[in-house]
């Protein structure tokens, strides 16, 4: 059913005049995926009978009730984009909303500590702490649980034997050495068993744990109270005298024979299960046992069954249950609102210090493996000064917002650029230059191509079909032409008037002498040192480009931000926001700024040692260092990104997804080259803005390809898996091409 627009109201093909079916974010209905975001989105659209004064507040009148009007300036598409946005408080709604705001970086994880019992029960068991006694979840014997003893279980249970052996040939540690024995049992498969204290009477096992089966009918009223019947009257053990734990000399054997030995293969269980990720409740429990359990006087710890608890007369505190060694849902679990995943790659970061600065002789590591963890330790420093970025502005006004993530939103990639043009000044190797060259090509190309690509794709085959607001992504559209018409000028000036100058050329005349003269030529390069054309011609031209550029980007922050901010149709709903004032924010301003300013030094260093390093990866035969650049260099730094726009595109919300390349693509031509420009024209490191054809074509032809993409509003995987084959083919073109001058 079709809305009935006049031909002079509205020039829009019979595709846009069909509303679109009616979808609702599956986010609103998930609790696993609710957890991660509480960005709703709702349909602004109007019925088709609705009256004129309804759809005249979306501008967009149908022709039987308003023949008055001579343009529609909404499109169905673009009704249906409004959305509302609900969070938990209003730093969280100031976060989502400078998600949409040009210029503004896209952050998905939250800012803001959720309230515990508002989440999901599966998240909860993701950071409950083992000593909560549940009914049996399922069955035991699974393929996680299986996995753990050949992973874990029987060295941490051998460990245990062994260290219990050795408290007994000692005699004064025998209780912790029956202690170890039971301890060695409970490790080989602690799944379904409970490690309890045992203390004072408190109350009945079943009162914790009502799973138990404990029968409590037919009660007699001569029975105890706490005692179901029929089960027998049993007495409580009488409380003996016991020697304080600090006065036994079992205590200091145990402490100077058996607890460091088990301290140590704790670390090393907790370490690698916290590494694997998946693993972490086998992580909990390493740790939890390390610190609590083992430092319990032995005859107070006990471990059990539920079946076996159910008879017993007094009370326990449960110290450890654990029933799955593997939880698949802790790719969500964060740490101080950083991503495990993150969080697990930090380490990198010193490692990389270490042994970059300390081993200078390559003792140790050779130059690609310190390249390697250099350039992997950006990672994670991408991500904090992310999360930083988000958390500043979100607790700012959009002014303040707009000027940190200009300052730092492209930090990482700018550290490493500048560091590389330096050290290829200090060496004179032109080929750092052309690398860079190739680095910001690279990530202008995964930007426009395969972020938005491989978002298209997975959103593709999650939810069918998804509909973006063509008007916003036609401001990033338009930028990017700009953008790349800009960086690219001066590449055009010199072809059209610049002469080629080539090192080597060979006669190679066939046939006659009548015949014209032909030469084959071998790193042809265009002259920049003829005065007349490059000193006067072209560096002004880069001069006057690297000036307009930001003023178009400001000016594109101004139109999105203030004048036009009503293109992105996104309203703050009153329900969730008003009720939460008292937000407990992950980072404060001033830790913000702190851990931005850590994370900028980390990463200049590492960025130092990856261009000290970087010579072996570009001596690789075969391999053309184009490639290396617009791969590795380009799109290591920016995979952070990568998973934030998958993120936004698993939820429905491919708008997002599309910015977040759009929003890069244009930092770099817009600020990122300018940026480098200036700190060449300060101090000369011979950065020319000249590129070669490669570059050039590839850029253009990305750009107008992603254009027509975006024309229609809407996106499936068929759209992403063009995208990403084009990408495909361009990579190909840069793995062939020879390499480039000075290389």
């Amino acid at each position: 059913m079709s809305l009935p627009f006049t031909q002079s109201s509205c020039d829009t093909s019979s595709r846009r005049r069909k509303p679109a079916e009616h979808t609702q974010d599956p986010l609103l209905e998930h609790d696993l995926q609710s957890d991660e975001s509480h960005e709703h989105v709702h349909d602004q659209s109007q019925p088709v009978s609705s009256t004129c004064h309804a759809l005249c507040t979306t501008k967009c009148i149908p022709a039987h009730a308003c023949s008055g009007h001579s343009a529609c300036d909404d499109t169905w598409e673009e009704i249906q984009s409004k959305r509302t946005i609900r969070a938990e408080n209003e730093v969280e709604a100031n976060k989502l909303v400078n998600n949409y705001r040009f210029g503004f970086r896209k952050w998905k994880s939250h800012v803001t500590e959720r309230p515990f019992e508002v989440r999901s029960e599966v998240v909860k068991e993701l950071y409950s702490e083992l000593n909560i006694i549940k009914p049996q979840p399922g069955r035991l014997i699974t393929c996680g649980n299986v996995l753990y003893v050949f992973l874990f279980g029987w060295w941490v249970s051998l460990a245990y034997f062994l260290v219990g052996l050795l408290m007994f040939i000692t005699v004064t540690g025998v209780p912790y050495g029956k202690l170890c024995w039971k301890l060695s049992c409970y490790f080989m498969w602690p799944f379904g068993k409970t490690i309890h204290e045992i203390g004072n009477t408190l109350r009945r096992c079943c009162e914790r744990a009502p799973d138990c089966e404990c029968n409590i009918d037919n009660v007699d009223e001569n029975c105890p109270v706490l005692l179901p019947s029929p089960t027998e009257v049993m007495e409580i053990p009488e409380q003996r005298p016991i020697t304080p734990i600090w006065h036994r000399i079992s205590t200091y054997v145990w402490l100077l024979l058996g607890y460091p030995p088990m301290v140590v293969i704790h670390s090393l269980a907790c370490f690698f299960s916290w590494i694997l990720i998946f693993t972490i409740p086998v992580s909990k429990m390493n740790a939890r046992t390390m610190t609590v359990i083992l430092l319990l006087p032995p005859e107070d710890v006990s471990v059990s069954s539920c079946l076996r608890r159910k008879n017993q007369s007094y009370e326990t505190r449960a110290l450890l249950c654990c029933y799955h060694a593997v939880n698949w849902y802790y790719y969500k679990y964060t740490v101080d609102g950083i991503n495990v995943f993150a969080v697990n790659l930090l380490p990198l970061v010193i490692v990389a210090i270490v042994i970059g600065y300390i081993d200078k002789d390559n003792q140790y590591a050779g130059s690609a493996v310190k390249f390697a963890i250099a350039l992997s330790s950006m990672i994670p420093l991408s991500y904090y000064i992310g999360m930083g970025i988000a958390s500043i502005s979100a607790q700012s006004n959009f002014a303040v917002g707009a000027v940190v993530n200009a300052t730092f939103g492209s930090i990482t990639e700018l550290t490493f650029y500048i560091t590389a043009l330096l050290r290829s000044h200090q060496e004179s190797n032109t080929c750092l230059q052309e690398v860079v060259k190739a680095a910001l090509t690279g990530t202008l190309l995964g930007c426009i191509l395969f972020i938005p690509g491989i978002c298209m794709i997975i959103g593709g085959l999650r939810h069918s079909e998804q509909r973006f607001n063509s008007r916003s992504t036609g401001v990033s559209s338009a930028l990017l032409f700009i953008s790349v018409g800009g960086v690219f000028a001066p590449t055009l000036f010199s072809k059209a008037y610049g002469s080629l100058v080539c090192d080597a050329c060979t006669n190679y005349t066939a046939g006659n002498a009548m015949s014209s003269v032909q030469f084959v030529c071998h790193n042809c390069h265009y002259d920049l040192n003829n005065g007349t054309l490059f000193h006067s011609h072209v560096q002004p031209l880069v001069y006057s480009v690297c000036v307009l550029l930001p003023v178009a980007y400001i000016i594109g922050l101004i139109f999105t931000l203030k004048t036009h901010s009503h293109i992105y149709n996104i309203h703050v709903g009153g329900g969730q926001v008003s009720g939460q004032h008292g937000a407990v924010v992950h980072w404060s301003r001033w830790r913000s700024l702190i851990i931005l300013i850590m994370a900028t030094v980390l990463t200049s260093a590492c960025a130092d040692l990856a261009t000290e390093h970087i010579q072996p990866i570009l001596n690789q035969p075969n391999i053309s260092q184009y490639f290396i650049g617009v791969t590795v260099l380009a799109m290591v730094p920016e995979i952070p990104e990568i998973v934030n726009g998958i993120q936004f595109a698993l939820q429905n919300n491919i708008s997002l997804s599309l910015e977040v390349g759009s929003c890069i693509a244009v930092q770099v031509c817009m600020l990122q080259i300018p940026i480098l420009v200036l700190f060449n024209a300060f101090y000369d490191v011979g950065f020319v803005l000249l590129f070669s054809d490669l570059h050039l074509w590839a850029s253009i032809f990305s750009v107008i390809v992603v254009n027509y993409i975006f024309m229609d509003g809407k996106s499936d995987y068929f759209q992403g898996t063009a995208l990403v084959v084009v990408y495909l083919i361009l990579l190909a073109l840069y793995y062939f091409a020879p390499y480039p001058a000075g290389c």
